[in-house]
């Protein structure tokens, strides 16, 4: 392990220096692994594992369009591309990445191919931590682990291919086995993970629902919507508008921001943004305080847990959400970067 100073704390956490590949490889070597589901997560671990050399198969539902994306990217239907029941009926290692609405309805199917001594993974703590809701409670004689890459799919795949790899947090849930912390390390280092930082179940999806609601998704979006329509209101073109809140955002300051941090971003500003950067961000802390304490309790006590339940279980969820979708799609703010995106250099010389 690596032991990492944050202030008066101490975090421990797993490089590919102390836990390589090739130790990996042979802590899984005996083990069929099973991705099911193909959506977000699946693609990406399954052909990183894969290309990693370790023994993966698929297990999709078919005539599914996650199917046919399977398929194109060379998985072969009754090889390596199976039904979900063929593919836990092979496996050892089951890796549940269907979503969350899914993972409860094919909870029923899944649990008869738990048989004693396979490992049962995730990356999402969801179904686990709201286990009263979910229902998704596993056998006592099989491993329960996750790794949750700190990213979307396309990431893991993108960094993988780039030979560089994604941050992942892993937890044990259920160690039947005795060995369940070495196969979660192993599968975090052999889909790709850059480095391993310790959780728990819980903590995982607290954070991760925290964080898309907030800073990652909601919160972001809705900050960005209010300066764009406050400088739309005031008389700013829509080019200005959108430049000031998004562009500069995504093409100069994030990347600043990620490459060295916040403070090192600032110092790369004008003295006047930073000044007037500086005097802000309190105010700004200060305002949005309340409201992340408020949805971090949402979250820690279920409540949101029941929003998403109860709104996937509806037959028209999956119309209402593309609705929702669709109507930001059409605002003014995202038509204008349609056009804007067009300008880029990189797209004008293509």
């Amino acid at each position: 392990m690596t032991a990492i100073q944050f202030g008066s704390m101490t975090e421990n956490v797993i490089t590919r220096a102390e836990f390589p590949l090739t130790q990996a490889k042979e802590i899984l070597k005996n083990e069929v692994i099973a991705i099911i589901g193909y959506g977000v997560q699946g693609p990406a671990q399954a052909l990183n594992l894969k290309d990693n050399g370790f023994n993966v198969i698929i297990g999709q539902r078919n005539n599914s369009s996650s199917w046919d994306k399977a398929v194109n990217d060379g998985w072969l239907p009754g090889k390596n591309l199976l039904s979900i029941e063929e593919a836990c009926d092979q496996a050892t290692f089951i890796c549940y990445l269907l979503s969350d609405a899914a993972q409860m309805q094919y909870w029923p199917i899944i649990k008869k191919y738990l048989t004693k001594g396979k490992t049962l993974y995730f990356s999402h703590g969801f179904a686990i931590t709201y286990h009263d809701r979910t229902g998704v409670v596993p056998p006592k004689d099989i491993d329960v682990i996750l790794v949750a890459p700190k990213g979307a799919g396309r990431s893991v795949r993108k960094l993988f291919l780039q030979g560089k790899g994604i941050n992942s947090s892993y937890a044990v849930y259920q160690d039947a086995s005795g060995n369940a912390l070495n196969k979660a390390l192993a599968f975090g280092i052999g889909m790709g993970s850059g480095y391993l930082f310790q959780t728990t179940f819980a903590h995982e999806v607290y954070s991760d629902l925290t964080g898309e609601r907030g800073a990652l998704m909601g919160a972001l979006a809705g900050v960005i919507s209010a300066q764009y329509d406050v400088l739309r209101k005031h008389g700013h073109s829509p080019s200005e508008a959108f430049n000031e809140t998004v562009e500069e955002l995504t093409q100069s300051l994030i990347p600043l921001m990620a490459e060295n941090g916040m403070d090192w971003m600032f110092g790369n500003c004008s003295t006047t943004a930073q000044r007037g950067a500086l005097d802000w961000l309190p105010r700004f802390k200060q305002a949005v305080l309340p409201v992340f304490e408020s949805l971090y309790h949402s979250v820690e006590s279920g409540e949101e847990a029941a929003i998403v339940i109860a709104a996937n279980s509806h037959a028209d969820y999956k119309t209402h959400l593309q609705a929702e979708l669709s109507a930001m799609h059409n605002e003014e703010i995202w038509q204008v970067g349609k056009e804007v995106r067009k300008l880029r250099p990189e797209d004008v010389v293509k």
